[in-house]
């Protein structure tokens, strides 16, 4: 299912260090699961996903309680993740897996390419962890922004060890 386009996210997964997707992961192909789907056919409209929602592709594992997809001119426009919480977890060239878990997350494509994770988000890698209320990924530019709502965002970054 081409409309949820997913890999990109764990691409850019937030922590500066690493990469986190698989290269081969993008090429596999995508199986999307969930208790209930709605879907609007034609170039404008959304699809909702809803309970359990469970989305794989190579390495990729996404879980959400809901899933809305929306596009425009036949193009996702943005796709936005939410749940209890919802999860990314990918494992990179390398072998090392990263994992993320935010109230909601939020892919915004139609030019912007920016990802937003908000509530609770927790994101950890072997290198380092990341804690806060609100996340942003730049996917053009690399750059990271968290905080700015009041809370605090928290970084954990590990040494480089000598074989590494």
């Amino acid at each position: 299912m081409r409309p949820v386009a997913l890999s990109l996210i764990l691409l850019a997964m937030l922590l500066p260090f690493d990469s986190y997707a698989k290269t081969t992961d993008r090429s596999q192909p995508m199986d999307v699961e969930s208790d209930h789907t709605d879907v609007e056919m034609g170039d404008n409209g959304d699809a909702v996903l809803t309970g359990n929602v469970k989305i794989t592709q190579g390495t990729l594992e996404v879980g959400a309680d809901k899933a809305t997809i929306q596009r425009q001119n036949g193009e996702i426009a943005q796709v936005v993740l939410t749940g209890a919480p919802a999860t990314l977890k990918q494992v990179n060239d390398n072998g090392e897996t990263m994992n993320a878990r935010a109230a909601q997350i939020t892919y915004y494509t139609a030019g912007q390419d920016l990802i937003v994770l908000s509530g609770g988000v927790v994101i950890e890698q072997p290198r380092g962890n990341l804690r806060g209320e609100t996340i942003k990924y730049d996917l053009k530019t690399g750059r990271l922004d968290g905080g700015g709502d009041g809370s605090r965002v928290h970084m954990r970054i590990m040494p480089k060890t000598a074989g590494g």
